[in-house]
C-alpha cells in the first residue's frame, strides 16, 4: 500500500461520511440517501450495507460468493458529488518530516477521499498548478478505488506557482456536477483566492477551504540579516528579524487568517485553520466532525 496510509489508519475512517448541508445530493434525485429510490432497472455499482437498508436490495449472489452484503445501486440512486482541490504549487512544499504541508495536504486529500468513496459519494479529485488542471484522479465510487487514488496521491508533486483564482475559476466553469468542495492550499497565491471561490459558489458548490500553514509559517524561528526567498517566483528580500519584527509578523499572520474568515463567513464558506503540528487524524475525527462536516 503507498505510504500516505497504512490498513490500521483506513480503519479509523470506516463508517464516517462527509455532510451536504447546503446542496443536494444528485441536484435532481433529491436529499442524499433518502427513503425514495431510484426507477430505473440500470445496473451502476455497489455499495457496502448500512443498518436500515432494506434487505430486498442486498445482491445474495455476491453475499454468497464474499460473505459481506453490498446493496445494488441503480442509475437514479442518490449521491453526492465530492469536489477535492488539491494546491501542488511549490509554496506547498514546506516543512520538516510530518509537518510538511504538502505531505499533510495529501494525508488530508487521501482521508476525505476515502470517507467519500466508502460513503457510496462521487469523488472527484483534482490538482491545481498554474492557472488551470494540472492531474485529477476520477469521478469514481465505491470502495474498490481506494488503492488507486492513494497511488495518484503518493507519487504528486509540489513545483510551479498556483493562481488559486484563476485554477478555481477554470474548474468552476468546467465541472458537470457540483457538490461538496474542499479546497486544499496554503493561499499563498499573489492574485487572491476570493473571485474563485465566489465562481465556485455562484455554479452551485458547497465550498470548504482548509488553510494549511507550517508551524515556521506562523512564528519563524530566524533572527538577524536575512535573505529570503519567494519560494514560487524565485524573488529575494532582504530582511532585519529581530523580536519586535517578528512579533509584528504574527500579529499580521493573525490578522490575515482572521480577514479570511471574515470573508469566508459572510458568503457560507466553511473556513477551518490548519496548522501542520495538529495530527492529521484529530483534524478529521475531531475538529471537522465538530464543524458538522463529517459524521
Amino acid at each position: 500500500m503507498p505510504s500516505l496510509f497504512d490498513e490500521k489508519t483506513l480503519r479509523k475512517l470506516d463508517r464516517l461520511a462527509l455532510v451536504a448541508s447546503q446542496v443536494r445530493a444528485g441536484q435532481i434525485k433529491g436529499e442524499r440517501r433518502s427513503t425514495k429510490r431510484g426507477t430505473s432497472i440500470e445496473f451502476a455499482d455497489y455499495r457496502d450495507y448500512t443498518r436500515g437498508d432494506d434487505l430486498r436490495r442486498v445482491d445474495w449472489n455476491v453475499y454468497a460468493r464474499l460473505e459481506r452484503p453490498f446493496i445494488k445501486l441503480l442509475e437514479e440512486e442518490e449521491d453526492l458529488a465530492v469536489h477535492l482541490l488539491l494546491d501542488a504549487s511549490r509554496s506547498m512544499d514546506y516543512g520538516a518530516d510530518e509537518q510538511h504541508k504538502f505531505r499533510y495536504a495529501r494525508r488530508l486529500a487521501a482521508a476525505l477521499g476515502y470517507v467519500a468513496l466508502a460513503a457510496g459519494d462521487r469523488l472527484t479529485l483534482t490538482v491545481l498548478r498554474g492557472d488551470a488542471v494540472a492531474a485529477q484522479f476520477g469521478p469514481a465510487r465505491g470502495r474498490g478505488h481506494t488503492l488507486r487514488l492513494l497511488q495518484f496521491l503518493d507519487g504528486l508533486p509540489a513545483e510551479g506557482m498556483t493562481s488559486l483564482d484563476a485554477a478555481l475559476r477554470t474548474y468552476a466553469l468546467g465541472a458537470k456536477r457540483p457538490g461538496l468542495a474542499f479546497v486544499i492550499s496554503d493561499l499563498f497565491s499573489p492574485a487572491g483566492y476570493r473571485d474563485g471561490l465566489g465562481q465556485l459558489q455562484g455554479r452551485g458548490y458547497e465550498v470548504s477551504v482548509l488553510h494549511l500553514l507550517a508551524p515556521d509559517e506562523m512564528d519563524p524561528p530566524l533572527a538577524g540579516d536575512l535573505r529570503l526567498i519567494d519560494a514560487e517566483t524565485g524573488d529575494p528580500q532582504d530582511v532585519t528579524l529581530d523580536g519586535g519584527l517578528r512579533d509584528l509578523y504574527r500579529k499580521r499572520v493573525a490578522a490575515w487568517r482572521e480577514e479570511i474568515e471574515h470573508h469566508c463567513l459572510k458568503r457560507r464558506v466553511n473556513y477551518i485553520p490548519v496548522t501542520t503540528d495538529l495530527a492529521w487524524d484529530e483534524l478529521v475525527l475531531y475538529h471537522l466532525r465538530r464543524r458538522g462536516l463529517i459524521k
